[in-house]
């Protein structure tokens, strides 16, 4: 579990990046932070490896409150996944995976050992062990940094905006590849995004927030998008809430927006 209670945080120029935010996220649940760039989202994920500490408030994982715990230990004991991987670009794959259970005493042939089978885990073949990054695709990097969150079986993994930086094929891969894991690991994830339809796929509990961390409606995916609390939360979720029409054209079932525009098409299979 992660707790939020009465955070707040003024940088040292002045700026308010979170005014005042209360959140549980369950064990074993996807919470989702949804918001512009700059509404204070990511402040609020880096408070819980204290990345960022808040000005006031506190964070809590379980029992523990995170101020009361030593940064380094923590950080190794929470998953971390960032928009640009973040690889250490003179080690192997291999190497960048097992980073942490090295550094937690772990022998180097039982690390590589669990690297290997993560990199599988994550849908990478074996032969990419032995390369650097430098030498991988960005979907493939991106997975990489998945498998290195895991390496040492966190409870809570933090994703930071984790499949901004792809192509959309790739990313869409991506998010189904992580839905996958979830289903068989069952991790606590809070996950950033300014992404509505990559909010919706994801979160279990989605939180739509306005500048300063303020949440503007919180709640399961299909709440928001039938119920949208304000004008701000209809208007933000917007493309999510087009509504859609199917026509034959050509004898080929197709969806259709408001605009006319085409959307897809339905499979036959889906009848």
């Amino acid at each position: 579990m992660i707790r939020f209670d009465h955070v707040h945080k003024r940088f040292p120029d002045g700026t308010v990046a979170v005014e005042d935010f209360s959140l549980v996220v369950p064990s074993h649940r996807v919470a989702v932070l949804l918001g512009s760039s700059g509404c204070g989202k990511t402040t609020l994920m880096r408070m819980v490896n204290r990345m960022v500490d808040p000005t006031s408030g506190s964070v809590w994982i379980d029992d523990d409150n995170v101020a009361d715990l030593d940064p380094v230990a923590l950080r190794r004991r929470i998953g971390y996944v960032m928009q640009s991987a973040g690889l250490l670009p003179h080690r192997t794959v291999a190497d960048n995976v097992a980073t942490v259970p090295l550094l937690q005493g772990t022998p180097r042939r039982a690390a590589r050992h669990s690297a290997m089978g993560l990199l599988e885990l994550v849908g990478l073949d074996a032969t990419v062990a032995d390369r650097y990054p430098s030498q991988l695709s960005g979907g493939q990097r991106q997975r990489v940094g998945v498998a290195r969150a895991l390496a040492s079986d966190p409870n809570i993994l933090l994703m930071d905006e984790p499949f901004g930086a792809v192509d959309p094929v790739v990313r869409h891969d991506l998010q189904r590849e992580l839905m996958r894991l979830q289903a068989d690991l069952g991790k606590t994830i809070l996950f950033v995004t300014h992404d509505v339809d990559e909010a919706f796929l994801l979160g279990s509990n989605v939180l739509v927030l306005r500048t300063g961390a303020v949440i503007a409606q919180e709640g399961a995916p299909v709440d928001i998008l039938t119920h949208p609390a304000d004008p701000f939360v209809a208007e933000f979720i917007g493309g999510a809430r087009r509504r859609l029409h199917v026509e034959d054209r050509d004898g080929v079932a197709t969806v259709i927006d408001a605009e006319g525009r085409l959307t897809g098409f339905v499979d036959e299979g889906d009848g």
